[in-house]
């Protein structure tokens, strides 16, 4: 056997390197999963206990009060505390059971609305307002629903995070113009924006622009950004960011059509 015979095969070595590699990102992953759904569990306890005050101080309100004014208020209080409730509970069971990683024809316009629902206390409580700009037509994607969920709440609190004393958040929806496979998501946000040095950088493991935690115990780790970006890259999408200091940051996610030729690919 020659000396380049011995070249072309593999050594054992590196393919237990590889392997090794391979299972340590599998395992990331799954940290990354279980510690977004503890996230969500946290912001849901602190709802639930909101709710639970309004149901209980209502309660007592209607039965100190015997008139039907007072009932009535009461009463609608504590339906609409109820119906708050049973909307946070179906979707957080929802991303509970929803553990396929496979990947399907998955309407965004859906994993928009149920990440709001997740985030409205938190968005409020920051003084966050948030406008949408969704085409209802947009054509389906190729995609895990249960990752790009992740994705976009990740999106949604870094960009609560560049705006400390309040401001807005513009999610808009809606097929390419000069791309008949692809479909775009923006996330853009009235902060504080990222300077043009960082920008480089911003999708790079361990890198943060953030101090660390903030008050809520979220952000600074610099993990998140990379995990978006190796899961859009995984769906065989794009992402990017647009900033100006003072002004605000946008990321710009493409992602291709279910059925379409880079779906396919």
């Amino acid at each position: 056997m020659d000396d380049m015979e011995l070249q072309s095969k593999p050594q054992p070595e590196i393919t237990d390197l590889v392997a090794q590699n391979q299972y340590l990102k599998n395992e990331m992953k799954k940290m990354q999963s279980m510690a977004a759904l503890g996230e969500l569990t946290g912001t849901a306890t602190h709802e639930f206990n909101n709710m639970l005050m309004t149901v209980i101080n209502y309660a007592k309100l209607g039965l100190r009060n015997r008139d039907d004014a007072s009932r009535d208020k009461a009463l609608t209080k504590i339906l609409e505390a109820s119906e708050r409730a049973a909307q946070i509970t179906n979707t957080i069971l929802a991303q509970a059971k929803n553990r396929s990683e496979s990947f399907e024809p998955t309407q965004l316009n859906e994993i928009i609305s149920s990440s709001l629902v997740l985030l409205e206390r938190e968005m409020r409580k920051y003084r966050i307002s948030i406008e949408t700009q969704i085409d209802e037509t947009t054509p389906k994607v190729h995609a895990s629903g249960n990752q790009i969920g992740r994705v976009l709440l990740n999106l949604l609190i870094n960009a609560r995070q560049a705006m400390p004393h309040g401001g807005t958040i513009l999610i808009r929806l809606c097929a390419c113009r000069d791309d008949d496979n692809m479909v775009e998501l923006t996330v853009r946000d009235s902060g504080s924006g990222i300077e043009r040095e960082s920008l480089p950088k911003i999708f790079d493991p361990y890198f943060s622009t953030k101090d660390g935690p903030d008050e809520s115990g979220k952000g600074g780790t610099g993990l998140g950004l990379a995990a978006c970006k190796e899961v859009i890259d995984s769906h065989r999408g794009r992402i990017r960011v647009e900033s100006t200091v003072g002004v605000g940051t946008a990321f710009i996610i493409r992602l291709p059509i279910a059925g379409s030729a880079q779906a396919a690919a």
